[in-house]
């Protein structure tokens, strides 16, 4: 454990909700080629932050971390500590999470595609939205934006989790193959055991739409950057 005072610990430790196990259909009949066949999934309980990790969040990892700020760290529009941080690679979002574990207890890691889609459904079948029908009034900012809104700014979906599908792209635990879903395991899927891109989810404060259905699917090599690229973290029960 790394010896931090309490009051650090409160401050760093994610708040999470807790996804039940379960069921579900995972994957969209009408969506992108790679979110075909729709597929039953069986997933173990888990707790999932609340919202991304925010700049504050990561503020102590860096200072503790041989590793380097990321882009935007200094620029004026994505200052806010409330911001959903951004520019870090899937290296450094896996590094953070084993950080957290040992700073604040727990086993911390990324989600895997199937965890994320089924926290962001919050337990709806096959609605359109992470709240259901359509987005809840308000959700997505409108007009141009310099940079990410500040996360929990908006309506929690029915695991009480904020920005899911929204405000920046997620990374996930696994790598990335667009047929994965024909060879797909039932129980706890992780991807495939090998790939080029790792897998990611949500939508984009940059994007012309702000805001991904729960089975939309998106990847990157693992050592890029981008503005609307960040992260939320999962502890494992038990």
């Amino acid at each position: 454990m790394i010896a931090l005072a309490p009051a650090e610990v409160r401050a760093i430790r994610p708040a999470a909700a807790r996804v039940p196990g379960g069921r579900f259909r995972m994957g969209a009949a009408d969506g992108r080629p790679d979110e075909s066949p729709v597929h039953e999934v069986e997933v173990s309980p888990f707790h999932l932050a609340l919202t991304p990790v925010t700049r504050a969040q990561y503020a102590p990892f860096l200072a503790e971390a041989d590793t380097p700020e990321p882009p935007w760290w200094s620029h004026p529009a994505f200052a806010h500590p409330g911001q959903p941080l951004v520019g870090v690679t899937w290296f450094e979002a896996a590094a953070f999470a084993q950080w957290l574990g040992a700073a604040v207890g727990g086993r911390w890691r990324l989600p895997t595609e199937a965890e994320w889609e089924r926290a962001a459904r919050g337990g709806l079948e096959s609605a359109p939205t992470a709240w259901g029908a359509a987005l809840p009034g308000g959700e997505v900012p409108s007009g141009r934006l310099e940079g990410p809104w500040l996360v929990g700014r908006g309506t929690p979906n029915g695991y009480g989790l904020f920005d899911m599908t929204t405000v920046v792209h997620e990374w996930c635990l696994d790598w990335y193959a667009d047929r994965y879903y024909e060879v797909s395991p039932g129980t706890d899927p992780r991807g495939p055991d090998e790939g080029e891109r790792r897998s990611s989810r949500g939508g984009s404060w940059r994007h012309h739409v702000r805001w991904s259905s729960p089975a939309a699917r998106s990847s990157l090599p693992p050592a890029s950057r981008y503005a609307d690229y960040g992260f939320r973290v999962l502890r494992e029960d038990g």
